[in-house]
């Protein structure tokens, strides 16, 4: 096989739930472990950090990567989902798996896989793992993909755990209050092994506390500090807590990272690791912006970010996936925009149509489109140099712009 047919495998295999939702969920760890446990158990040949939340954790992910990086480490990154091409799941210094490696891995393991019915995020976390033990990493960043508890990532004997918050999302799988949710982001907590919770929320401190005593794991809270990113957005600052507080805590297992690296780091997120999509800018007349927030908590973070940039009329390009809790969402949007109703080409996505019905019910004026290009060009047409035009609602309408 060649890359793209691999590719075109291991997406056929089985559901993947970033495109197709509840089909793809498991509910058991058994696949991921029987997998580590044929390649010689690579998730313990290299140190790590398990990162878990409902957002931010992604960003926390990159900025750490950058600042271990800076400090002179080969660095591990492991995210989901990708926006434009599957390898940015996987990256060393920045450097995304070679398609050589992705073809050598499939065409060495296809056959058990198939065998055992692995799922597609189940292979690519067995394919990170064993990447970065091959490659003898100092350290990786392994980002959860959805929960905690029954993440395929959660075998890992890390260095340090890590949550950044909690939030309403995926509520059909983690439970339909904060407090569920965290319990399943809690799952991450392992014995005798220190813990950085980013916010503080009344609704989750008694969780976190519980599973932290019963683990003897020492937990403790981000502090605020004074670093400026490359990532732009004010609700990057939690996340620039979130990830100097963990990084205060490596410095105090001996790890050689100094302030220096710190600053450098957190300067240099994007040039160091490939992050796409955070408040990103890809034009400048109009103004136009993209960012992958999707649930009601990051949504809100993006709101407050567009009242504070200066434009005249707001363009929105919006499109959504159909097992989020639409409405809710609908009502934080502004009513003084012109919106581009369109989906993702996905099954999951909501059908532009139905977009287009529930926003009128919240008195959201725009039409739909044929594709996420299409509402993108509209709006552009449209939009006066001094104007802001946003485009989200998904990771995978701003994966298709980018």
């Amino acid at each position: 096989m060649n890359y793209q047919q691999t590719l075109d495998w291991i997406f056929s295999q089985l559901p993947i739930y970033q495109r197709s939702g509840a089909a793809a969920y498991k509910e058991d760890i058994g696949n991921i472990l029987e997998a580590c446990k044929r390649l010689n158990n690579p998730q313990q040949q290299f140190k790590s950090i398990h990162i878990a939340g409902t957002n931010g954790k992604g960003s926390t992910s990159h900025m750490m990567a950058s600042i271990l990086q800076e400090a002179g480490y080969t660095t591990g990154l492991y995210t989901s989902p990708h926006l434009k091409d599957f390898r940015e799941r996987i990256r060393i210094n920045g450097y995304k798996i070679p398609e050589a490696q992705v073809v050598e891995f499939v065409s060495n393991n296809h056959h058990w896989f198939k065998e055992i019915g692995m799922s597609f995020f189940e292979m690519t976390v067995a394919m990170a793992f064993n990447y970065f033990a091959e490659k003898k990493v100092d350290i990786s960043i392994i980002e959860t993909g959805l929960g905690g508890r029954l993440d395929s990532t959660n075998i890992l004997s890390p260095e340090l755990c890590v949550i950044t918050n909690i939030g309403l999302d995926h509520t059909a799988f983690l439970g339909d209050t904060i407090e569920q949710i965290a319990l399943e982001k809690a799952g991450i907590i392992k014995k005798d092994t220190a813990v950085i919770i980013g916010r503080k929320q009344t609704e989750t401190t008694t969780v976190f506390q519980e599973k932290a005593k019963a683990e003897n794991a020492p937990l403790s809270y981000a502090t605020p500090f004074n670093y400026a990113s490359d990532l732009k957005g004010n609700f990057q600052e939690e996340n620039i807590n979130t990830c100097v507080s963990s990084i205060r805590k490596l410095q105090g297992k001996g790890w050689n990272i100094s302030e220096e690296h710190i600053e450098n780091g957190l300067k240099k997120v994007v040039a160091n690791t490939g992050i796409l999509g955070r408040w990103q800018t890809i034009n400048h007349s109009p103004l136009i912006i993209c960012d992958t927030g999707h649930n009601e908590d990051g949504i809100q973070n993006i709101l407050t970010q567009i009242r504070q940039t200066p434009h005249e009329q707001l363009h929105i390009v919006w499109g959504t996936v159909n097992d989020k809790n639409i409405k809710k969402i609908l009502a934080l949007l502004p009513k003084n925009a012109i919106y581009y109703f369109c989906e993702a080409n996905i099954p999951r996505a909501l059908p532009k149509e139905t977009l287009l019905t529930l926003a009128k019910q919240h008195n959201l004026k725009g039409k739909n489109y044929p594709s996420v290009k299409a509402a993108l060009s509209s709006a552009q047409k449209k939009a006066h140099t001094k104007d802001l035009i946003f485009i989200g609602g998904s990771t995978f309408v701003v994966a298709e712009v980018l």
